[in-house]
């Protein structure tokens, strides 16, 4: 996705626990500002992604934003769930089916969350997984066959793949075109909507129809 001329891509980690919950997930709120200042000191940058997309809607976009652009002034900010809202706002999708990997109570919460946007959850389907080392382990093939499944229901209009460590962005375009609705992930959309803040304009094929779109 990332591979356009003159664009380039720097990553920070932040330290999380290996068991998602509220609490873990709240933690990261105190070491965000650490993460991005690690990413080029000194350096300006045009946009910052925070990675996690539950952490993102534990801590609030809005906290995010103010904690990055304390680190790096006057940058665009961004995360997985407020891209997932971008997408599907540009999309014009209004019931989703949601798949995850979470337990019900981060799952119940992303619900509510969406329903809060206009956005209705008809359908969600999750791996259950508490421990974040299984989740990057669940095979791509796995989270398409769930998200075909799913999202073939009448009910659904497109499909929301969340957390940012489901290996599934490079199979959307293929997963729309099985399902013939509009697919997008934590990583797929958190792309686009970076892109786009940093005033990139692309013209890759075959990653989905989100990116033949401008929000």
């Amino acid at each position: 996705i990332f591979n356009l001329s003159g664009v380039a891509l720097y990553q920070s980690r932040i330290l999380n626990e290996t068991i998602v919950n509220q609490e873990t997930l709240a933690a990261m709120e105190d070491r965000l500002d650490d993460a991005v200042k690690l990413i080029l000191p000194g350096m300006p940058l045009d946009v910052v992604a925070y990675g996690c997309t539950s952490a993102s809607m534990v801590i609030g976009s809005l906290r995010i934003q103010e904690i990055c652009q304390k680190a790096k002034p006057g940058v665009f900010v961004t995360n997985p769930f407020l891209a997932a809202l971008e997408s599907l706002h540009t999309m014009e999708i209004s019931r989703i089916a949601l798949i995850t990997p979470y337990l019900d109570d981060i799952n119940q919460q992303m619900r509510s969350y969406f329903e809060k946007e206009g956005i209705e959850v008809s359908a969600i389907a999750s791996f259950n997984v508490e421990d974040d080392n299984r989740v990057g382990r669940i095979a791509p093939e796995s989270i398409e066959s769930v998200a075909y499944d799913i999202g073939k229901q009448s009910s659904v209009e497109g499909v929301f793949i969340a957390c940012t460590n489901l290996r599934i962005a490079e199979r959307v375009h293929f997963l729309e075109k099985k399902l013939g609705k509009p697919v997008t992930s934590s990583n797929h959309a958190m792309a686009w909507h970076a892109l786009h803040l940093a005033g990139i304009s692309h013209d890759q094929s075959g990653w989905g129809s989100l990116f033949d779109l401008t929000p």
